[in-house]
């Protein structure tokens, strides 16, 4: 089993989500984040007063999949995430050892 974490801009959410529905990935957790990588940020201007932005805020998807649609899911993320601008973020992908249904108790990828 994989769990890939996504680190994406917050208006390209849904169309992941759509793009992972279309594959057959029934589930995902989301976490709204803040972070920044080579953007570094950027200034802003309120009230006449400018302040730095020093994190960005983004979107982190959290999906376990069978290892075998690893590649697929990583495709679909990367292409439906992509705006081609800086700052479009990060896919990862880990290798998970056990998963466990908690009601049923099914373990492996039948926990997925």
């Amino acid at each position: 089993m994989k769990l890939i974490i996504a680190i994406i801009k917050t208006f390209k959410l849904d169309e992941v989500q759509t793009a992972l529905n279309k594959i057959g990935v029934e589930g995902m957790t989301v976490t709204e984040v803040r972070g920044f990588g080579r953007q570094k940020g950027h200034k802003e201007v309120y009230r006449g007063s400018e302040y730095a932005v020093k994190y960005l805020p983004k979107i982190k998807i959290e999906v376990v999949i069978d290892k075998k649609n690893e590649e697929k899911v990583i495709k679909a993320i990367k292409d439906s995430a992509n705006t081609g601008e800086i700052g479009d973020g990060k896919i990862f992908s880990v290798s998970i050892d056990k998963a466990i249904r908690i009601r049923t108790g099914e373990k492996g990828t039948k926990a997925i």
